[in-house]
């Protein structure tokens, strides 16, 4: 009772707000993977298109599928929406392939370009494969899903149906003769000439498309979806999860940079965002974070480069099984793994190196660094006296006497005595 009072309520805000004289064509570009985002960003639209009255919602699409839980909230939007939508498969060449499929079906007016596509839609799994029965209820359901959509629209169940079952694909003309879209249309104007007088209909009333002298306002992603829509590519969200991990590393290891912990912890919060919209297989996550373990590993024990080894091998594999999807839009790409793993190998292999060099060099300071240093005799030693070193005077020792204003080299340092011995030369007067 709610939902349809809602509905009403709705069509009676609509069409108080158009027949006011808003003669507007909301055109929405949809050219990305369907993700959140992009439901989040529809849903605002429609919303907007219901307020100010807008005649029409043009989705231009061309997308390679999605989500199957965000595709499912864009059809609920599009289904409730007092604004009629219409789906535009375009540019030429463009595609609405799964989910986007789905979408194009529930749409009031469903429209092509030449040289489009349409279908394959059968319901793919993320993650772990799972078995036949379960298999067959997912497709089961998405036939279904299909079906009901294109009957309620008037479009052809069999060719629906057809799509998730087969993973049939209609070009643009076999589309319009089996009913499952309603115009071929060269351009968007040619698009709207066409739909000007068709009829949709809302609570049982029919409406007529009144488009002639309607303005068309493009509505694009605010800062905020585009910048949760970049995150949401598996590349970046990759990205973010490494730079997060080695930035919080350095904070930790140097407590008070406070700037390596800041950038790790907001690209750690963005890369868990990005993972709920992703197929996340915490199997590669673990690997990945085991191989930053073993390159961190590397710089406390001397394991002459088989823990860096091991650390690249098992970043590969778990930037791999990262995010395990058929679809290549969800996943790593190989460019982006090799750059990112040999990166960050360069990186730790150089913190080592440097590491083994001051482990190599002579200390400066304390007993290590008196070990082995030149100085002169101020006084005789037999076997006792004093000596400068390094512009100190200490009191020194010798097994062998030594005149002053000999050279002489530090054997050792007892206490705060040094124990000398006597070089060939003699200081310079």
């Amino acid at each position: 009772m709610r939902f349809i009072m809602g509905s009403v309520i709705g069509v009676l805000i609509w069409a108080t707000m158009a027949a006011a004289g808003r003669d507007i064509v909301r055109v929405v570009a949809v050219d990305d993977p369907i993700t959140p985002v992009t439901a989040r960003f529809l849903h605002r639209n429609l919303e907007e298109a219901v307020t100010r009255g807008d005649r029409l919602v043009l989705i231009e699409m061309d997308t390679p599928g999605g989500l199957d839980t965000a595709m499912r909230g864009i059809v609920k939007d599009i289904m409730a929406s007092p604004v009629p939508v219409a789906v535009y498969v375009a540019p030429s060449g463009a595609r609405a392939a799964s989910a986007g499929a789905i979408i194009t079906l529930a749409a009031d007016f469903a429209a092509m370009a030449p040289g489009t596509n349409i279908g394959a839609a059968h319901p793919v799994s993320q993650g772990e494969k799972p078995d036949k029965t379960m298999e067959s209820k997912v497709v089961n359901d998405a036939e279904a899903y299909a079906e009901g959509i294109a009957r309620q629209r008037g479009r052809n169940e069999t060719l629906a149906r057809s799509m998730v079952r087969e993973s049939i694909s209609l070009s643009a003309d076999k589309a319009l003769a089996g009913h499952v879209v309603d115009v071929i249309a060269r351009d968007r104007n040619d698009l709207l000439q066409q739909l000007e007088g068709r009829t949709f209909r809302r609570n049982g009333v029919e409406h007529a498309l009144q488009l002639k002298n309607a303005e068309i306002v493009e509505s694009r992603m605010g800062a905020t979806e585009k910048v949760l829509n970049t995150i949401s590519n598996p590349n970046v969200a990759y990205v973010l999860m490494l730079l997060g991990a080695i930035g919080l590393y350095f904070e930790l290891s140097n407590p008070g940079v406070l700037l390596p912990g800041v950038i790790g912890a907001i690209s750690l919060i963005l890369a868990f965002f990005a993972f709920q919209a992703l197929p996340v297989n915490y199997a590669g996550f673990l690997l990945i974070l085991l191989g930053l373990i073993l390159f961190i590993a590397e710089i406390k024990i001397v394991s002459y480069g088989m823990l860096t080894i091991a650390g690249m091998i098992s970043m590969v594999l778990g930037s791999l099984m990262l995010f395990e999807s058929p679809a290549s839009y969800l996943r790593v790409s190989w460019e982006v793994i090799l750059v990112t793993v040999l990166a960050t190998t360069g990186f730790f292999t150089v913190v080592v190196a440097k590491v083994f060099a001051v482990h190599r060099r002579r200390s400066i300071t304390g007993r290590e660094g008196l070990t082995a240093a030149t100085g002169v005799a101020q006084t005789g030693l037999n076997p006792e006296g004093t000596v400068s070193v390094r512009g100190e005077y200490w009191d020194a020792w010798s097994e062998e006497p030594i005149d002053a204003g000999c050279r002489i080299t530090v054997l050792d340092v007892e206490g705060l005595k040094l124990k000398v011995m006597k070089t060939d030369e003699m200081s310079a007067k």
